[in-house]
């Protein structure tokens, strides 16, 4: 079921805010998908989704070979029947203020502060697309 990316449902917006385990999936050179488990932050405002990685991880490596234009990514997170995905492209941003936002909010996220990393980097998404099912209001 489709979301809307700057306006999602409520109960979409709560099962992005959750401590879910997601993965990440980028295109390797060749075009084959690779899938890893990360912790992602959903910020609708902005459009984006938030990915702290190492700057030489496999999936940094891929990010980046697509070029200036990103990459075509996309995180998805499930429990039980339930799944939510974002669709978007993904560039690797190195500004320090945007990692330290990046950690803060997978910090509130996920309870806990990452220890410090002087290879952090952040994958940035600009989200083109959401879908999912969310678990209905309580």
């Amino acid at each position: 079921m489709a979301e809307d990316v700057r306006n999602p449902s409520p109960e979409y917006l709560a099962f992005w805010r959750e401590y879910h385990l997601c993965t990440l999936t980028t295109p390797r050179p060749d075009g084959s998908p690779h899938v890893v488990p990360v912790g992602v932050t959903y910020d609708p405002e902005a459009g984006l989704a938030r990915v702290i990685a190492n700057r030489h991880s496999t999936k940094v490596a891929n990010v980046r070979a697509a070029g200036a234009a990103g990459a075509p990514v996309a995180v998805c997170q499930a429990k039980g029947r339930h799944w939510a995905t974002l669709e978007g492209r993904a560039t690797v941003r190195t500004e320090p203020e945007l990692i330290a936002d990046a950690v803060r909010r997978y910090s509130e996220r996920y309870g806990r502060t990452p220890a410090p990393n002087p290879d952090r980097v952040l994958i940035e998404i600009t989200l083109n697309r959401a879908m999912g099912r969310a678990p209905d209001p309580a």
